[in-house]
Formats: C-alpha cells, structure tokens, sequence
C-alpha cells in the first residue's frame, strides 16, 4: 500500500473534525502528490507531540524557522510506509529519543496552519517516551525542552494547547 493509500485511509477512519477531515481527503483526491512538499497547493504532514513516562510533561521543540514552541513533526518522506511512521520518525529525528511508542487509536488531532513553504495539513499523533529517556536537541530546533501540562498554553499557540487536551483525554 502506498503512503497516499494509508493517508486516505486513516483520514477515512478518524472520528471527529469532520469537516477538516473532508478538506483532507479532498486535497488527496486532487492531488496525487499531496504528501509531498512539493505540491504548492499544501501538503499532508505528520507530528507526535512527546508525552513522558509519568504523563506529566510534554517535550516541545522551539522550532529553528518559526520560532515557536511546537510538538515534534514535519514533512513525510519517501521512506515512510504509513502517516504514522512518518510521525513516529519526526517525533524520534527531532527529540532525539529513541523508541518513542505511539499512543494506540491513530491521530488525535487534525490542524491545518500555513507555514511559509505552503499550507500544511498536519495529522497529529502523540508519542510515550519510554522511562529513562534522555532528549536530543536536532539541527532543526534552537532549543528543545519539556513542559508541565499546566506551563504548554504559556509557550505554545493555541493548535499545540487543543492537541495537548486531546492526547491527554486519549491518555
């Protein structure tokens, strides 16, 4: 199966967001190559916001381009078999964290924001990280740090507050 296979289909089983869900898989019917960064038109992207062991905190990454506090996440990659991996694979490149375990049930949040390369349709995943876990800072982050549940809407925008409450309902 392809990527843009697995894409349709998860979108097709996510519950919730209804009307952005249909944008999604509207913009996957129109465009073939909407997972890719080179469609101008926007493209599907994948994130995993870091939860600790304890579920407590969550690892934000200040964002090099934007300059902005935001969960761990980017562009898919030809590698990537699944929305998922892609997700699992940014989260694990960006915190440095190995063996990060996705929290089961698929996506927990949709959120499409423009970014200066083009409209991203961002499907959002959260990620455990496994006890004893020690982050990473990436090349693609100016600094990397890990925020108590109460702290993130003091940091963050919005998006990353709404994707905080729905992987902490999915905890």
């Amino acid at each position: 199966m392809s990527l843009h296979d697995d894409a349709v289909l998860v979108l097709k089983d996510y519950e919730g967001q209804d009307e952005l869900r249909q944008v999604y898989l509207d913009h996957l019917a129109a465009h073939p190559d909407g997972l890719w960064k080179a469609c101008r038109d926007g493209h599907i992207t994948a994130s995993a916001l870091v939860v600790d062991p304890t579920r407590e905190r969550v690892l934000l990454t200040l964002h090099g381009k934007l300059r902005m506090w935001l969960q761990m996440g980017g562009h898919c990659e030809p590698g990537d078999a699944t929305l998922a991996a892609a997700a699992l694979r940014e989260g694990t490149e960006e915190s440095g964290i190995p063996d990060l375990a996705l929290v089961p049930g698929g996506p927990v949040r949709l959120d499409r924001h423009h970014t200066p390369c083009a409209w991203h349709l961002d499907v959002q995943y959260a990620a455990v990280a496994p006890t004893g876990a020690v982050e990473a800072i990436s090349d693609e982050s100016l600094d990397l740090r890990w925020f108590a549940y109460h702290e993130v809407a003091d940091v963050a925008d919005g998006s990353v507050v709404r994707l905080l409450e729905a992987t902490r309902a999915r905890l």
